[in-house]
């Protein structure tokens, strides 16, 4: 297996440990291995530290990288009502640091609705489930999806509830995220 060169911290910045989800700081200097970069944020393997975190685009710099620009949103008035394919697109966005698939193509996804919130705009609800129900970066992932959903223009209030019912199976994810998993 080759290594990417390692990368040294321009910075100190926040991460959090995978896969128990536990908050960290990275300081500056420490060399990190980059083996996942999707969705705007980055999994790397820090040895000297002893393993994996994620850390989230608004860290980008630390590791000298920019984190990819968000694509163009059509114009529309923010108190307007969103669209569910936004929302979608948005979700899809969402990736566990530990797997090379988004949240929706992995088939944790269970439950998505849209409706009109108090005053103007939308309110999302989504019931997602992790692959373990066990993996401490529930919360990080969630709250991932729920700051990705309230990008959403329209999008006004959002909430992301993790479900276990019923269990993940790798028979949930799309065709696509079958084939990338290799099963």
């Amino acid at each position: 297996m080759t290594r990417t060169p390692a990368i040294l911290l321009r910075r100190d910045c926040a991460a959090v440990r995978v896969p128990s989800g536990e908050a960290a700081r990275l300081p500056e200097g420490v060399p990190v291995y980059l083996v996942q970069s999707l969705g705007g944020s980055f999994t790397v393997q820090a040895p000297t530290v002893g393993g994996l975190f994620r850390i989230g685009p608004e860290d980008a710099d630390a590791l000298g990288l920019v984190p990819a620009s968000a694509e163009p949103r059509p114009k529309r008035a923010p108190k307007g009502p969103a669209s569910e394919e936004e929302v979608w697109a948005a979700l899809r966005q969402c990736y566990d640091p530990e797997i090379p698939v988004n949240i929706v193509d992995l088939g944790l996804v269970y439950d998505l609705t849209l409706s009109p919130a108090k005053g103007c705009g939308t309110h999302v609800a989504v019931k997602m489930t992790l692959t373990a129900p066990g993996c401490g970066m529930g919360p990080a992932i969630a709250g991932d999806a729920r700051a990705r959903l309230l990008a959403v223009p329209g999008v006004v209030d959002a909430e992301v509830s993790l479900v276990w019912d019923p269990p993940w199976s790798a028979d949930m994810a799309s065709a696509e995220g079958r084939r990338v998993l290799g099963v």
